[in-house]
């Protein structure tokens, strides 16, 4: 990744976590979240479960120690 883009933020980010099933990071991802059909639902730094509001446009996902992301923020850095 170039220095120039920003580092994705923390609640979907490289972190310990597995943002899909709140296990360790490194383990299997559902078929569901590689297609792409599937939001974040635990955060990346903390395992916490966050709150998730899918809509018709994306989603959005806030951990309640780490913030808030959009999924419109992170089209703009494919």
């Amino acid at each position: 990744m170039s220095s120039e883009l920003a580092a994705l933020p923390a609640p979907v980010g490289a972190g310990v976590f597995n943002v899909y099933t709140g296990a360790a990071a490194g383990t299997v991802i559902p078929t569901a979240a590689q297609l792409g059909l599937e939001p974040p639902r635990f955060c990346a730094e903390c395992g916490r479960r966050m709150i998730v509001q899918v809509r018709p446009t994306g989603w959005w996902a806030k951990c309640s120690r780490h913030g808030h992301v959009d999924s419109t923020d992170l089209d703009t850095q494919r």
